[in-house]
Parts: C-alpha cells; structure tokens; sequence
C-alpha cells in the first residue's frame, strides 16, 4: 500500500486528489493537508474586491467532500518537509509519513520586497480570498471619498491577469455608480508594455489592451520598478526598453491594488535540492522533483523560466488549463511508478485563460507557453464575461462533485470549438 500526501488543496490540490482516487484501487490511502479547512476559487477574487462576490459564494468547507471520495484531510500548515525520510512535521507537531508527496501549494506573496506594499501595508491584493474581502471594505470606504487610484503589479510579479482584471472591474464597478470621473485610474506594471503578460505577448494582446485603457481613460506607465509606498503615495522608478532611467514618479493614491511577486512557500523552499533561489520546485518535463524521485509538483509552485529578459523582472504565468494537464501527468506516472512501469506522462505547458473585463472579456490563447507558437491569439467580446461567471459555477459545482474529468479541457476547449489543445 503507497501512502500519497498532497500538500494544497486549491485547483491542483484538489483535482489531484479526485484523480489519484479514481486511477487508483483502495489499498492505496490519500490524504490532502491545507493550511485552510476551507476550498477557494481564486479567479473570482477580483469580484469579491467590488462586492460582486460575497466570500461564501466562492469558499466551501474541504472535509465534507474529500470525505465523501474516502480521502483523508488534514487542515494544518506543514512546518517541515523531511524530504529525505519521507515525513512531514505540521504546525500542530504532529508527524505525517508518505510514499509519494505532490506538492500543489502555490505561492507566497513576497511583500516583503516592496516596501510598504501589501494588506498590512498601504496596497490590497486579490491574491486570496481574505485579501480580497479586505480590499473590498477598502474598496467601500474609498467610495465615499474617491479619489486617484493605482492598479497593476510589482517587480518580478508573474501572474498578471487578475491585475488587468480588476482594473476593468474596477473602472466597469465606478462608471455603473457614476464616480468614474472623481477617480484617475494609472496601471502600473513591471512589464514592458501593456499586454506582455509574463508571456511575450498572445496574439495582438498589445494593441488590444492598450486600445481598451484608451477607450477607457486609464493611463499607464509600464518598465515600471514600485521601490516603496507610504500612505496615499507610491515611488515608482520608470525605465526604457535597454533598462536606464526614464522618469522617477512619486503617484499619489486612495486607493491601490497591486499584484506582488511571487516566491515558494517556506516549509518547500527550505528543503535542500528541491527548489531554485526564490523556492520554486525544480521539476523534470513529468513533473517530479529533480532531486527527490517521490515528489512531485504542479501549479505555480514550479520552477518555470521567464518566456524572455525584461528590463524590470517579470515571470511566466502558470494557468488553470496547464495546471490540469500538470495534474494529470502526475497522476499517471504515480499510479505507473506504483505498479512498476515508466513514468512517462508529461503536462502540455499551453497557457489558456478567460479574463473578465467586467462587462466583456478577453481570451487568450498559447500553444505552447513559450514563443514562437503554434497557437497565438486573443479574442475579446462580452461572451467571454459570461462565459468566465459560468465556469465559475461549474468549476465549484464540479469540485464539490468530486469530479476527477479534466475539468478545463471539458468547458474552457468546448467552449472555444477546440478539441484539444495538444493536437
């Protein structure tokens, strides 16, 4: 009997979970450990920051459901990885051995680099649920003295749709309460243009992005390095393209939300020879760690290089479509190292995503990640935002089922006429 431990229960953790409990036979014991009793639907946070979304609309209680499928769950954080004895030590003390461990626990928010930044500084982030529903009683507070505000992400930062996201929620959520004029909306990126998005550009993800902060008066400084924040100010260094100094900024604000960088969770990134400097997992194209033959990794816990060099550092994007696929290959190659065969199931790296826009949307779509591609286009059109409310509710309804189908792969490519994206 092989013990599998997943550490993370959000949309890898989960999934993973569901999978391995239906390609395996019950000799085999599951058991999941989040540092949260709770499941989060992340995509929706930018809803929650304006009151679209209450927080029990996108949470819901882990046990009851992992219980139903005859999987254990723990609700600790993990303290340390033993990776060499195959045990892990939670908060509480006590200890947990395992076989296998895939590690699903995305990032951790370094605010720590920017000074000032984060919810226990002056900016919010939509990063988790709690942070979202402190950004949305900012956000209520703001609206009875509105003023400027600041959206967009910090150096190094690697997922930059929600940023984009909230700034069209955002101006979308003013203009319906008619405070739009009160309030002069700048984005501010590290990357180095509008519509990079950690990937290069997807399509005429440029022009498209910049046309619709024209026609919606948000202007934009980009080559942007956030040094420090204080109360109602933000210093920004600007740069140009060979990376030397346009302009020092120093923005003032009422309201910010600014993505941060993202780096590996303590207890990962501690453990020797598992992770590159910033804590992400060092995994092979089957997903497991390049050190430790018995653990394996997906999501954005991994180790996955910039698509290219940026004058203020960005990072490369892990989406829901190619966190599934990464979640799958893990799950038949534990399932075939179990019974003695090769494991040999690789995840297809093709980043997918419906952006919501607050009253259209964009989608994207790049086969593979990494440029040049077979795949590169954006569309955009008010389907998108409804398509995006509708897969929030299937993907939920689909968790709380138990649902060990690929999730993404049966809405998101139906949705799009695609029949699979690695073909």
């Amino acid at each position: 009997m092989a013990h599998i431990v997943i550490l993370g229960a959000g949309i890898g953790g989960m999934p993973t979970a569901y999978e391995l409990k239906e390609k395996l036979d019950n000799t085999h014991q599951i058991t999941v450990i989040n540092s949260v009793d709770y499941f989060q639907f992340v995509p929706s946070n930018p809803w929650i920051a304006v009151g679209w979304r209450e927080r029990d609309d996108i949470t819901f209680p882990i046990d009851p459901y992992l219980k139903k499928k005859g999987i254990a769950f723990i609700a600790q954080p993990v303290d340390k990885i033993d990776a060499e004895h195959n045990s892990l030590t939670l908060k509480n003390g006590e200890h947990v051995k395992y076989d296998y461990l895939v590690i699903t626990t995305g990032p951790r928010l370094a605010f720590e680099e920017v000074s000032g930044s984060g919810p226990e500084g002056f900016t919010h982030s939509i990063c988790s649920v709690d942070h979202a529903v402190k950004a949305a009683e900012a956000y209520q507070t703001f609206l009875q003295e509105p003023g400027p505000a600041i959206i967009g992400a910090m150096p190094g930062a690697s997922c930059f749709g929600p940023a984009y996201e909230f700034a069209f929620i955002f101006n979308r959520d003013l203009r319906k309460r008619k405070l739009r004029n009160k309030v002069p909306l700048t984005y501010v990126t590290s990357e180095p243009y509008i519509g990079h998005l950690g990937l290069g550009g997807v399509g005429d993800s440029k022009g498209m992005l910049e046309s619709e902060f024209r026609h919606n008066d948000i202007k934009w400084i980009t080559n942007a390095k956030v040094t420090k924040v204080e109360a109602g100010k933000m210093y920004v260094t600007e740069l140009d393209m060979q990376g030397k100094l346009v302009q020092e900024h120093e923005l003032p604000f009422k309201y910010s939300m600014m993505l941060p960088s993202f780096k590996g969770v303590d207890p990962v990134a501690n453990v020797e020879g598992l992770c590159n400097p910033r804590g992400f997992v060092l995994v092979d194209e089957h997903q497991r760690s390049k050190k430790y033959h018995n653990i394996f990794a997906a999501g954005v816990c991994i180790a996955i290089p910039p698509v290219e060099v940026t004058p203020v550092p960005t990072g490369a994007p892990k989406t829901g479509y190619m966190i599934e696929s990464m979640v799958t290959a893990i799950v038949h190659n534990i399932a075939a190292d179990i019974t003695g065969q090769t494991a040999d199931a690789k995840g297809s790296w093709n980043a997918i995503c419906l952006a919501d826009m607050g009253n259209t949307g964009a989608v994207f779509v790049a086969l593979p990640q990494l440029p040049p591609r077979n795949v590169n286009w954006i569309k955009k059109g008010k389907w998108v935002h409804w398509a995006k409310v509708a897969f929030e509710k299937y993907f939920i309804y689909k968790i709380k089922g138990g649902s060990s189908e690929p999730i993404y792969e049966k809405y998101v490519l139906k949705l799009l006429g695609i029949e699979r994206l690695d073909k």
